[in-house]
């Protein structure tokens, strides 16, 4: 799969809008970045997934990692929905989803036998360099968190 091509390097550029501004990949240099890709906002699997991070973002910070979430919502939807749920996390909007294509996580999908195109449920660990080191696919929301944290601290 096309996800696979990213592993081992330089992970995509970004510049796109939080409800604090404009975010790059340059602004984490020096910092491994928990780059999860979620569906929509408010959704069950992508809150549980984002209350997650947000209450191991501690020990995520002990690691010297950030935890950026992103999706095509827009950036007052990511307000609403990090004001609801009290998210510490970072989120990006990327509306025309030009990131998600970036990282291949835009992808064909299916539900009720209709097909269309969106998010796929996607999570890359980037190192202090940018580089791509590890990728996680099909996402389970439910600890994933947890296996993540796991991963990170395995690398130290």
């Amino acid at each position: 799969m096309k996800l696979k091509k990213l592993l081992n390097k330089k992970a995509p550029d970004f510049y796109l809008e939080s409800e604090d501004g404009m975010v790059s990949l340059k602004d984490f240099r020096g910092k491994k970045i928990i780059l999860y890709f979620y569906p929509k906002d408010a959704t069950p699997g992508c809150t549980i997934e984002a209350n997650d991070f947000t209450a191991l973002l501690k020990e995520f910070k002990k690691e010297n990692c950030v935890v950026v979430g992103v999706s095509k919502d827009s950036v007052l939807s990511h307000e609403k929905f990090r004001k609801k749920e009290e998210l510490e996390i970072i989120l990006l909007s990327d509306e025309d989803h030009s990131m998600q294509e970036a990282y291949f996580v835009w992808q064909k999908k299916k539900f009720m036998g209709k097909e269309y195109m969106g998010t796929s449920r996607t999570t890359f660990l980037i190192n202090e360099g940018g580089k791509v080191i590890k990728v996680w696919e099909n996402v389970v929301s439910k600890g994933h968190a947890k296996e993540v944290l796991r991963e990170v601290k395995g690398l130290n």
